[in-house]
């Protein structure tokens, strides 16, 4: 009995105990400011992990690397360190748009390479950059005998997260894919879920784990390991999850940290760790704003099938075009403008046609009048999920948009998760993918780069998630993946107030949103949107898009001229960027200089909780005075009930030496624009 006991307690403390203090490093490597260090070691029975330290304390404890094969034996162990390799990168480059114009890129990276010490001495290399911010690794395959064609059944890539921590998530593999309002829970309760994820821990240190530069490649989801560790979950695929010939990388897995919140959306780590711009000059992509008959088509005010409701018809079409050019918006986008939307085209997407107009929209006529507004039309392609069907027809699409000068295209992918249609011959079974499996990752990055053949941007919703690939393509230029402005029209719920400074730590980590904000009218269908007006401004600055609609009816921003004047201002390219403060799901404010002049842009925003919030201006020019054109809450303002319009519109003089007092309803914001006063 005592023996039992004794042998008992020696499992349990062999089970608790971090795997560092029982096995030394192989290999390691720290940050450039020496604040982050990373360490391999491999385990008696030949097990590689993982583990990260910062400032000296645990921050990700041993976790395990490695591979189940559909065809070949598990690559987990009896592995040995083959050969290092480490060298140092310090440089910048410039962004053809983006949050800001220049990023810095500085790391150290160590190239480990790992053999399997018997049998077929089959190996891969684990490659790491480690930042100051945080850190990305990948396996890298090399070309080798005993692994030409590699079928990935699951990647065993863990995060054993050192301490006690809050996480904010969304579910993965349920129907709506990624559009859900965010859980926050303790780590420990997190279920299966979707990347990017943000953690804080007890000492609030703030980490997002995500990935980075997804090609040829299935999604990556994290699940709860057997020991309370985050363990891989590859999104799923046929015959295996996915299937490479070597050589070949995986995505990399990224660790963004920081001692705030701010610090991850400041964070350029995703960025960095894409290959860069592919394309050459993509100057032809004008960062813009945006109208159209979107938002009447959620209130059911307009339907995209042809009738007596159709909204893309001429005559609706030449009047948002005559709206945009009055007003300075470059583009309007149409929806169910081609041959297919009639019917439940949600069930059957082989009856678009993404070359034809319906006959009461005259396509051409419509593309020239525009140029002769200065104004473009902003394509559109719903596919309804049959993907195979849309790639047969994509080029020929894309080639008749460009030769009419329309020069971004808007996506769909609208079906249940998991119902992507795919035939890969043409009469050949239709098979069922995951929007974020092997196939669709090659899917975006085939449509991506045919348009870009024709100078022609891609903005797709319900789409694979951000990874940074915009660096390398510049022509992806926005995307949904999350739960957008039409669940005010028509959710129950509709978003509530915490949903926005919450996307602003989790989902926007991976990259730019088309969130579509700027409803004024603050009603959606038979309910109202729980906002007040003056955040729907703060939107256009808090959540980052290269395009940025106005989505509301035009006659609902005649009701309200003052507002939409920041509309109109507000630019969608920037110099700079700078999270001013912040809690997840509480609220945040963010700085953002326009890369085209010399003003700076604030935007707001808080949870169904008001407050106060001193933002010193410091982030301003030196030496320079500037006119603070403020757009905030009325003193009664509230977001539930009439209150939601109480708005102010006021001026003052700053300077980056001033402090100016953020007053936030309850669910509602403020927007600001210092315009540069000439020296």
């Amino acid at each position: 009995m005592i023996r039992s006991l004794l042998c008992l307690a020696l499992a349990v403390f062999a089970s608790s105990t971090p795997l560092s203090a029982r096995a030394a490093a192989v290999a390691e490597v720290s940050s450039p400011n020496g604040r982050l260090k990373l360490e391999f070691d491999v385990d008696g029975d030949g097990r590689l992990a993982y583990r990260v330290a910062r400032d000296g304390k645990p921050l990700i404890n041993d976790s395990r690397l490695g591979f189940i094969l559909r065809n070949g034996r598990q690559l987990l162990r009896g592995l040995a360190l083959d050969a290092q390799v480490s060298r140092s990168h310090d440089g910048a480059w410039e962004q053809p748009w983006g949050e800001r114009r220049w990023v810095r890129e500085r790391y150290n990276e160590l190239r480990a390479s790992f053999v399997e010490r018997d049998r077929d001495r089959r190996r891969f290399d684990v490659v790491v950059r480690i930042f100051d911010d945080g850190l990305g690794f990948r396996y890298a395959f090399p070309e080798q005998p005993a692994l030409g064609e590699v079928q990935i059944q699951e990647e065993l890539t863990e995060f054993a997260i050192a301490r006690p921590a809050t996480a904010w998530w969304i579910p993965a593999y349920e129907w709506n894919r990624e559009e859900y309002l965010y859980h926050r829970t303790p780590l420990a309760e997190v279920g299966t879920a979707q990347t990017p994820i943000t953690l804080r821990t007890d000492d609030g240190t703030h980490l997002s784990l995500h990935e980075a530069a997804l090609i040829d490649y299935a999604g990556m989801n994290l699940m709860k390991g057997d020991g309370g560790q985050l363990r891989a979950s590859l999104t799923p695929g046929s015959p295996a999850k996915v299937v490479r010939r070597t050589p070949f990388a995986t995505p990399w897995r990224t660790i963004q940290i920081g001692d705030r919140a701010g610090d991850l959306v400041e964070s350029s780590l995703i960025l960095n760790l894409n290959e860069p711009n592919k394309l050459g000059d993509v100057s032809w992509f004008k960062p813009s704003k945006y109208v159209g008959v979107w938002w009447s088509l959620h209130l059911e005010k307009e339907s995209w099938g042809t009738g007596p409701k159709h909204g893309a018809t001429t005559a609706n079409t030449k009047r948002y075009i005559d709206f945009a050019a009055k007003h300075g918006f470059r583009g309007v986008l149409v929806e169910g403008w081609n041959i297919g939307w009639d019917g439940d085209w949600f069930a059957n997407g082989w009856n678009f046609d993404f070359r034809k107009p319906t006959a009461d929209y005259d396509l051409d006529g419509l593309a020239a009048y525009a140029k002769s507004k200065g104004v473009h039309l902003i394509g559109h392609h719903e596919t309804a999920c049959a993907v195979s069907h849309y790639e047969r027809q994509m080029d020929e699409a894309f080639a008749r948009f460009a030769k009419l000068g329309i020069d971004a295209v808007k996506t769909g992918y609208v079906c249940d998760a998991g119902q992507i249609e795919r035939q890969d011959i043409a009469d050949g079974p239709v098979l069922r993918e995951w929007h974020e499996g092997q196939f669709m990752s090659n899917h975006h990055l085939r449509v991506v780069q045919a348009a870009a053949k024709h100078r022609i941007a891609i903005n797709p919703h319900e789409p694979i998630k951000d990874t940074g690939l915009r660096r390398t393509y510049p022509n992806w230029i926005t995307r949904e993946g999350a739960r957008g402005m039409e669940f005010n029209a028509w959710g129950h719920p509709p978003n509530p107030p915490a949903h926005e400074p919450t996307l602003v730590f989790t989902r926007l980590l991976a990259g730019p949103m088309d969130f579509t904000p700027g409803v004024l009218s603050l009603q959606g269908r038979g309910q109202p949107l729980q906002s007040t007006l003056a955040r729907q401004l703060a939107l256009y600055v808090v959540i980052y898009s290269p395009i940025q609609m106005a989505a509301d009816l035009p006659e609902h921003y005649a009701e309200q001229p003052d507002a939409f004047r920041f509309i109109k201002d507000v630019p969608a390219d920037w110099a700079e960027t700078k999270v001013l403060n912040g809690e997840i799901g509480d609220f945040v404010s963010v700085a953002r200089k326009d890369r085209n002049s010399e003003d700076w842009y604030l935007g707001s925003l808080t949870n169904e909780h008001g407050r106060v919030l001193d933002v010193p201006l410091s982030f301003l020019d030196a030496g320079r005075q500037y006119t603070a054109e403020i757009y905030r809450d009325g003193a009664d303002a509230h977001y539930l009930g009439d209150r939601r319009f109480a708005f102010l519109r006021e001026t003052r003089t700053v300077t980056c030496a001033d402090m100016l007092r953020l007053r936030l309803a309850p669910g509602g914001g403020q927007a600001v624009r210092f315009a540069a006063k000439a020296h």
